[in-house]
């Protein structure tokens, strides 16, 4: 395993066992969860990234309705609330990333997102194309965003409106 693999999964495993609230080393802990999550594997197994993950993936199965594209540059802390059917293609997705199923994050003529660090995405949200997510953002369940949000902002809605920023409601356009 690499030095960046190492390094990213440990953020994992930390924000994964506060979020449990598990405390053990990070050698139980990576046994704890690849024992009894499978989406905590799918994310170890993009990690590694080597045929490791095939011979691990015989005796222990990845979520199969979790996906994340290969070429998505994953930051460390990633934690799921059941991916169930979640796709994960961005351009980048930073550190303590939050996701919950039914969540599509894909693209548009080739064109990616591009998503900052500390960013919750709930229930069925889809963000797709060439557009950048800020830090410390929340997506709602259900949102369809498709054009760029800046820092620190709460969007909910279909299409998608801020409804806070820096941390005030925000009063609607009429």
């Amino acid at each position: 395993m690499s030095s960046k693999s190492k390094h990213v999964i440990n953020q994992d495993l930390k924000r994964w066992s506060e979020a449990k609230n598990i405390k053990k080393s990070n050698s139980q802990l990576l046994l704890h969860f690849l024992t009894h999550s499978s989406d905590f594997r799918t994310i170890f197994y993009f990690r590694i990234n080597n045929s490791l993950k095939h011979i691990f993936n015989i005796y222990c199965r990845k979520e199969p309705n979790f996906t994340i594209d290969i070429s998505t540059k994953l930051g460390g802390g990633i934690l799921t609330g059941h991916p169930y059917c979640t796709v994960l293609n961005a351009e980048s997705i930073g550190d303590d990333f939050y996701v919950n199923h039914l969540v599509t994050i894909g693209e548009v003529n080739g064109k990616r997102p591009t998503i900052g660090n500390n960013v919750s995405i709930y229930t069925g949200a889809i963000v797709i194309g060439d557009i950048n997510i800020g830090h410390n953002c929340t997506i709602g369940a259900g949102a369809v965003v498709t054009k760029s949000i800046p820092n620190n902002c709460v969007v909910v809605g279909n299409p998608s409106k801020i409804i806070k920023k820096n941390g005030k409601q925000v009063e609607p356009k009429t």
